[in-house]
């Protein structure tokens, strides 16, 4: 990840072609990120290393980076709420703002104690999501940290989980599909109460006897192009030095196209291009495309 002084003296002081992830810092969530919301109930621990969220019956928490982005690959490691977590959504998401926002979502959509998660999954552009696949996990997400991470670039959005590909977002803006390229991003997450709908459709309620619900985050990476004074860090680099610079052009080789086709015969529980009764009038044009090109 990049230090934040680097980036800003990147911009201050050149205009000649420099790497923008030249100088590689480890990931500290004092320097990384701002707690937004929650009061005491997010936590940095360990000198930056660990940031801890926190539910109660009051509120939620909340935190979100310093930086924004426009394009990149983004890695966050997190242990999820464990036990009966009915109820309650921890997220993972990069979103801009205003009513024509883009966003792209990881939510975790907890359960009683004994059955999975869902891991809810959603792509906003202009404003308009409504683009969801949702899977549950061949591992317990609760027992350890796993990675989730997004790889964001003008061609694709690829969603990963454990460097495991689940789910691909093409861009098609030449069939009129709005996909996500104008507007930075920052990095959000969060821990709230959603049992009006998270869990069963809402059937299942929020036991506030277990509270408060945790759940923990380490190892936040960005490699990406930062977004500074109208201007991203990219602009301004020599791409041929960039180094972990793969992000920019990532696609799915065919051990990716064998392993997605995978988790999502294994483990996708819902599709919105297979939900004919919510489009009866058809499936959306991207649904009849293939998904792993």
């Amino acid at each position: 990840m990049l230090c934040n002084k680097v980036v800003s003296a990147i911009f201050l002081l050149s205009l000649v072609s420099i790497s923008s992830s030249i100088v590689p810092c480890a990931a500290n969530f004092y320097r990384d990120v701002d707690i937004t919301w929650g009061d005491q109930r997010a936590k940095i621990l360990d000198g930056g290393k660990d940031l801890t969220l926190s539910l109660d019956k009051d509120s939620g928490s909340g935190f979100q980076s310093k930086n924004e982005y426009l394009f990149g690959r983004i890695d966050m490691q997190i242990k999820l709420v464990p036990g009966n977590s009915a109820g309650t959504v921890t997220t993972f998401y990069l979103s801009s703002q205003g009513p024509t926002h883009d966003e792209i979502d990881f939510e975790f959509l907890g359960n009683l104690s004994g059955d999975p998660y869902t891991l809810h999954t959603n792509v906003f552009s202009q404003g308009k999501g409504n683009r969801e696949q949702q899977f549950h996990l061949w591992f317990d997400p609760t027992k350890d940290f796993h990675t989730y991470s997004i790889v964001w670039n003008s061609q694709r959005i690829i969603f990963l989980v454990d460097n495991n590909p689940i789910r691909v977002v093409h861009n098609m803006e030449k069939y009129g599909i709005p996909f996500p390229k104008n507007q930075p991003m920052r990095v959000y997450t969060s821990l709230w109460n959603a049992d009006d709908w998270a869990t069963r459709g809402g059937q299942v309620k929020t036991d506030w006897t277990l509270a408060p619900f945790t759940a923990s985050y380490r190892n936040f990476k960005a490699t990406a192009c930062v977004w500074l004074s109208s201007t991203s860090s990219c602009a301004v680099s020599n791409t041929d030095s960039v180094q972990d610079n793969k992000w920019q052009d990532q696609g799915l080789d065919a051990a990716g196209r064998n392993r997605i086709r995978w988790v999502q015969k294994k483990f996708m529980i819902y599709n919105y291009c297979t939900d004919l009764k919510r489009f009866p009038q058809g499936l959306p044009f991207e649904c009849k495309r293939s998904r792993f090109l």
